[in-house]
């Protein structure tokens, strides 16, 4: 079988997953962008609530630019949250916000996952930026060594995402119970947040495995020289 065989049975599916967990995160947050919650809390009013009701009081939360940028940074202790998130009273809002402050929940508890994750996202952005580089002058200088040095960062990648879904899964599990003991949503409109904070996890399993398979494409490559 080809290297270029190999590419197909392993990029088709995965590429074509990857597109449908893209299309299901646009859907689900487009429609429950849409839904206002019986509460009229804002995201930022929510994440603020639910610092208080896990008694966190260093983290502060701002609003950033664009769509879908929300994140906990842990170095500065600092919640951002994208405009219609920070502003915003409906269930994708409000959800989303709950589950950054999932990840600052993660972060106050000493979480393991996301401590490995965290020390290890320079490793990852450093095989990242070097892995591919190093393999295509591996090949053309004759260094197979060089190539499989390539490979192994690549490798560090993967295994940062690997890391990263169940550290994101643990967040909305966080986020979805903050939002019930809280009393921010009802038993419908959690739901709703459920369903978003799932497509939203999809997008990051899609990402492994389109890692993977790239993984897995370097290796055959290597291997064949």
């Amino acid at each position: 079988m080809t290297f270029f065989e190999i590419s197909l049975i392993l990029m088709i599916p995965v590429m074509i997953f990857s597109g449908y967990a893209q299309r299901r995160i646009s859907r689900t947050y487009a429609q429950y962008s849409s839904i206002p919650i019986k509460s009229k809390l804002t995201g930022e009013e929510t994440a603020q609530a639910l610092l208080r009701l896990n008694g966190i009081d260093d983290v502060s939360i701002t609003m950033v630019s664009g769509k879908m940028t929300d994140h906990y940074d842990p170095r500065n202790r600092t919640l951002g949250l994208s405009q219609a998130v920070y502003a915003g009273s409906t269930i994708a809002s409000v959800g989303i916000a709950a589950h950054e402050i999932g990840h600052a929940l993660q972060h106050h508890n000493q979480n393991v996952m996301l401590r490995f994750r965290n020390q290890f996202a320079p490793v990852a952005q450093w095989g990242s930026n070097l892995s591919i580089p190093l393999i295509f002058l591996g090949f053309f200088m004759g260094w197979l060594g060089l190539a499989q040095l390539g490979v192994f960062l690549f490798a560090t990648m993967v295994l940062f995402q690997l890391v990263t879904v169940p550290v994101e899964k643990d967040a909305s599990r966080k986020a979805l119970l903050m939002l019930s003991q809280g009393g921010i949503l009802d038993d419908t409109e959690l739901t709703g947040a459920k369903r978003v904070l799932d497509a939203a996890a999809l997008t990051y399993i899609a990402s492994l495995m389109v890692a993977i398979a790239h993984l897995l494409r370097l290796m055959v490559l290597v291997r064949d020289e």
